[in-house]
């Protein structure tokens, strides 16, 4: 850790420096507030103190003029919590293997940071979870050692960021609660500091249950237009056309679009963190699995689209793919960012060598699949984008649609084009089959 400044001058730690946590940590570095920021990445922090950015929507010269001047520290050394005031968690809230939430990363962190804390800091949980985590993980095993709203502070904050949308993320309105009246009041002048507009609620559960309604209710409509997709798929309408149709109503109607299936680190994850703790109370949720499993079944239905498109042009295919060539354009969940988790193009490419294809894919931002919690892909290869490598394809399916893409090249190369995203709306040109 370098030493710029006394150490005690630093009045916040973020733990979890990845898509919320290192925008956050700046965002106070930039007010003049300075910031110690820990993770357990060693390669993250290395790159951190080396001024360089591994997000796409963090600048490299932005780091290395905080790491310069001495107001960011980010280390992996979890006992210089005892310097600062405010600790704010920004870590992963996954799925287990069975589709139960997973709130391993706020447990093992807490067991290693609580020897750290001291009388008169604060916690703020920013990662989305059930109603209930804040004072199950925190509130509960810290009144052993404290008096919560009197020498300590508990607080939930969730995070609302939307990576590749290029927004001032102090513009967009920040809830805050607390365990006790003074908790909230210490979490309201902390953030009102980096927000323009702070909303207090009162309670740290309806807190936590506002960000799961909102995620939820994006992947429950998302679910709806991916149904009404296949149905109008079936009838042969334009999904698209209906859509903004329909937008034109000015009331009563919001429009979602259909895709190739949810990604992220929030919208497919939420669902089942609020039916499992509807669960616990013996609520049912049926409508929330009804969408959720429609949302699932996107890449499969996909495959299957594209399988009748070949065994109509190609009658001797029967069970799979087998020779066939594909290119995957694009396998990050959104276009114009660097982050794979839970990316239906994981599954498409799954599924693709289920079927005895062999695969390629171009992403400008991946140079290689990464192993992730679900899938190993990496003898999957990345290919450039030029004449020889695309016509080379039977197919090309546009699973992420990326602005740095030269889809001009993309149309007048490819023999076919499966558009998930309905990227090339615009282009009157038979290659491209709207899925």
């Amino acid at each position: 850790m370098k030493k710029n400044r006394s150490i005690e001058k630093y009045k916040v730690g973020v733990i979890g420096l990845g898509y919320v946590g290192l925008p956050r940590a700046l965002q106070f570095c930039k007010k003049k507030i300075s910031v110690i920021g820990f993770d357990i990445d060693k390669k993250k922090i290395s790159k951190l103190n080396n001024g360089e950015s591994y997000l796409t929507n963090v600048k490299s010269n932005e780091i290395k003029k905080y790491i310069n001047n001495g107001s960011f520290i980010p280390t992996s050394d979890f006992s210089y919590i005892r310097y600062v005031n405010n600790v704010i968690i920004c870590l992963p809230t996954p799925l287990k293997k069975n589709y139960d939430p997973d709130l391993s990363y706020l447990k093992n962190t807490f067991k290693i940071i609580k020897k750290f804390l001291i009388k008169k800091q604060m916690i703020c949980l920013e990662s989305t979870s059930y109603p209930g985590t804040t004072f199950e993980v925190f509130v509960k095993p810290l009144k052993k050692k404290f008096s919560i709203g009197k020498d300590f502070y508990v607080s939930f904050s969730p995070e609302r960021n939307d990576p590749g949308l290029k927004i001032d993320i102090s513009t967009i309105p920040k809830i805050v609660s607390g365990y006790s009246k003074n908790c909230i009041i210490k979490a309201d002048n902390l953030y009102k500091k980096i927000f323009q507009k702070v909303i207090k609620v009162k309670t740290l559960e309806i807190a936590e249950m506002t960000k799961i309604y909102e995620n939820v209710f994006r992947a429950v409509n998302i679910g709806f237009v991916n149904e009404m997709k296949k149905i109008c798929s079936a009838m042969n309408i334009d999904i698209t056309n209906v859509i903004e149709s329909a937008k034109t109503k000015p009331f009563g109607f919001m429009p979602f679009y259909p895709g190739p299936g949810l990604g992220g680190h929030c919208i497919p994850i939420d669902p089942f963190y609020l039916s499992w703790k509807a669960k616990k109370l013996g609520i049912k949720t049926e409508f929330i699995k009804i969408s959720g499993k429609i949302n699932r079944s996107m890449p499969s239905w996909i495959i299957k689209k594209v399988f009748e498109y070949f065994k109509q042009k190609q009658k001797y295919l029967k069970k799979d793919l087998k020779n066939m060539k594909f290119l995957i354009l694009g396998i990050s969940y959104k276009r114009d960012i660097n982050d794979l988790r839970e990316s239906p193009a994981l599954e498409i490419i799954n599924q693709l060598l289920k079927f005895k294809a062999s695969v390629e894919f171009y992403d400008p931002f991946f140079s290689r699949i990464p192993v992730t919690r679900e899938f190993n892909l990496q003898k999957v290869k990345k290919t450039s984008l030029d004449k020889s490598k695309i016509s080379k394809f039977d197919a090309t399916i546009l699973v992420t649609d990326h602005s740095k893409v030269d889809y001009k090249k993309i149309l007048k190369y490819s023999k076919v084009i499966f558009d998930t995203r309905n990227k090339l709306r615009s282009h009157n040109n038979k290659k491209v089959i709207k899925l």
